[in-house]
This record gives C-alpha cells, sequence and structure tokens, in this order.
C-alpha cells in the first residue's frame, strides 16, 4: 500500500528593492545601511582595480558609521568568473567571520555584480546582498535583476540562479574613473534599449552623442535613469525571462559567441554592437526589419565608437558552432530576439524567442559578415 503525503510550499514571496540612482550617492551607502540595516556584518567583494580606487573608501565610511566590515577582491577581469573564484571567495567569506546574518556588498562592475551575487546565493544557502555598480554597463543593466552568474570553458553564464538584490545604489559620478573604452563599451547596452523599447532614447542618443561622450554630468544622469526604467519594468512583468525579459538579450547571443571565441578577452559591450549588427541583420533578412532603421542603428553605434565587427578574425562556421553553446538554444535551433521597428521587437505566436535553423544562419551570417 502506498501512502501519499503532500508538502504544500505555496507561497508568495517579496523580492521587490529600491533602485536608487545620483550623483554622490555613493558617500551616503553607509548611512543607508545604518538606518535599514540589511546585516550584522558587511562583506565588501570587489576586484583588484576598484579595490584601491573606492573599496578601501567605503569599508572606511562604513567603520565609521559603526559598521562592522570586511573587504575582499579578486583580479579584475572576466577570467576571474568561474567556480574556482566562488571556492575563494567562499573561503575568504568564513575567514573574516562572515555568517549566515550578514550580507555583501558587490562593488565593481558586471564581473564584481555577477560573481557577488552569485556567491551571496550560495553562501549558507543564500545571503542578502547589494549591489554597488562602478561601469556603465553595471549601471544601466547587469546590477538589476538578480541574474548572477559565472562562465565556464564550455560558454558564458551557463552556471548562475536568479537571485535578486536587496538594494542597488547607482552614483553616476562613479563613471569618471572609468576608462574610455570601458565607457564607451557600456553605451552599446543604452542603444540597445532604444532599439528594444524607447525610440525616444534611440533619438536622445543620436542627438547628443557629443555630450554622452564627454561624460556631461546631466546627459549621464538622463540615460542612466532612462536605461534603468526599462530595465525595471521589463524585469517587473517577467522577472525569470519566460517570454519578454528576453528582449534585454538583443544582440547577446551572438555577442557571447563572439566573447566565447575570443577566450573572453574582448570588451562585452564591443561584443553586444557587433551582436547587435548581426541580429539586426538577421532580422532584416528575415522580414521582420526595415534595412534602413538597420542602417541608422549601426551609424549610430559607429558615431559612438563602437564596433561593428570584432578585432579578431570570425569565420562563421566557427560563429555557428560557438552559437550552439548559448543558454537560449532549443531543440538545436538558435533563438534570437529580432526588432521590428526602432522601440519594438517582433512576436511570432506570441513569443520574443524567434528560432533560427543552421542553414538560415550559415546564408545570413555569410551575407553579413562578408
Amino acid at each position: 500500500m502506498i501512502e501519499r503525503l503532500h508538502l504544500d510550499l505555496r507561497r508568495t514571496v517579496d523580492e521587490s528593492y529600491d533602485i536608487l540612482i545620483g550623483h554622490g550617492l555613493f558617500e551616503h551607502i553607509p548611512v543607508d545601511l545604518k538606518i535599514s540595516p540589511l546585516g550584522n556584518k558587511y562583506a565588501i567583494i570587489t576586484d583588484s582595480e576598484i579595490r584601491d580606487l573606492y573599496g578601501w573608501k567605503l569599508l572606511e565610511n562604513l567603520e565609521g558609521e559603526g559598521i562592522k566590515a570586511c573587504l575582499i577582491d579578486f583580479p579584475a577581469g572576466e577570467e576571474s568568473k568561474n567556480l574556482d573564484m566562488v571556492g575563494y571567495l567562499v573561503r575568504r567569506l568564513l575567514e573574516n567571520r562572515i555568517d549566515r546574518k550578514s550580507a555583501i556588498i558587490a562593488l565593481g562592475g558586471g564581473v564584481v555584480g555577477d560573481l557577488g551575487g552569485f556567491t551571496a546565493s550560495v553562501f549558507m544557502r543564500g545571503i542578502p546582498y547589494v549591489q554597488v555598480p562602478t561601469t556603465l554597463m553595471a549601471q544601466v543593466d547587469s546590477s538589476i535583476g538578480g541574474k548572477t552568474a559565472v562562465d565556464t570553458s564550455e560558454g558564458k553564464n551557463i552556471i548562475g540562479a536568479f537571485y535578486q538584490p536587496k538594494k542597488v545604489y547607482i552614483d553616476p559620478s562613479l563613471l569618471k574613473t572609468l576608462p574610455e573604452r570601458e565607457f564607451i563599451s557600456g553605451l552599446a547596452e543604452v542603444v540597445k534599449y532604444g532599439v528594444i523599447c524607447d525610440q525616444s532614447l534611440f533619438k536622445y542618443l543620436e542627438e547628443n552623442r557629443d555630450k554622452i561622450k564627454n561624460r556631461e554630468k546631466d546627459t549621464l544622469l538622463h540615460i542612466v535613469k532612462a536605461s534603468c526604467r526599462i530595465k525595471k519594468e521589463v524585469v517587473e512583468e517577467d522577472p525569470k525571462e519566460e517570454n519578454k525579459r528576453a528582449i534585454l538579450n538583443y544582440g547577446h547571443t551572438p555577442a557571447h559567441a563572439l566573447e566565447r571565441i575570443s577566450g573572453y578577452k574582448c570588451l562585452h559591450g564591443d561584443a553586444v554592437s557587433v551582436g547587435m549588427m548581426v541580429s539586426g541583420g538577421i532580422s532584416v533578412r528575415k522580414g521582420f526589419w526595415n534595412e534602413d532603421e538597420w542602417n541608422r542603428q549601426n551609424r549610430l553605434l559607429e558615431s559612438l565608437g563602437l564596433p561593428l565587427k570584432m578585432d579578431f578574425k570570425v569565420s562563421v562556421e566557427d560563429l555557428i558552432e560557438a552559437l550552439h553553446y548559448d543558454k537560449k538554444a532549443e531543440g538545436g535551433a538558435i533563438m534570437f530576439v529580432l526588432p521590428r521597428r526602432i522601440g519594438e521587437m517582433a512576436l511570432v505566436n506570441g513569443k520574443y524567442k524567434i528560432p533560427v535553423s543552421e542553414s538560415e544562419l550559415r546564408t545570413f551570417l555569410r551575407s553579413i559578415l562578408l
């Protein structure tokens, strides 16, 4: 005789959090955490470059407010985003007496945010964390939405979790120390938002290119706020990427393949820029998008200093092979999100992810890349 026991775990989970944006916000983080504490102690996780720029300063400010904290850093770069580094961070957390009642502050760019967030998700089965992004890429995109992950030799972000931060502190004034090439690279994500969701943002980028590249204070604040608003609204509608959130991956399917081919040595934004050129071209060839608008996108990317081709040789066959490692591949087909017009993405049978067969890809890529 079989006895059935039903374990009922239906519940409502509130994962809401605030995204605070403003010049000079960095200095106010300790006071905010003192007023609304998340843990009995904070571990600042950062990389070897941000440590000296902002890490020691944040630690000093936290301790100045009587808040217990420690600082843990790792070598800067995408090469550090792996499981071995997670193990290293866990050991350092334990050495510093971080426990289940503590919290993590991920201070840095996308790699730091991914590593810090993923480590928070698995350390002692999950502890709170906050994001303090210091790059344009992280401020407008990766710090929001709870995607955390590490890379493997097979592909980018293969091992990860949806794990939302408790708060995001975005201070555009931190971008003043960002190297020029990394700042320009981050603009690829801002262009992406214009293409997928906001025609007015796209036009603003076209009309304010020089102010943006000069990092004028009000202009920077405008594009950061506009990007965060779009990311917030899309994630609210589809937190686990069941459908709509996939549009945030515009250009990222070929971008991740290009990064894999490069050995993760190219800038993410550069790969995304080329990926948008490729994905847009596929959309044109499948009849979803107007070629004039595709060219308009490409002109904007170039005018901001972003590339339309990588600075290393990429063969069609190598790119197709790398595309099959993408997390969005389904049933042997590569899934793309494709523009219908600037500010709107194509839908097929109510789905934003559109399959492109290998034979189609081969034909399209030869015409786009060669």
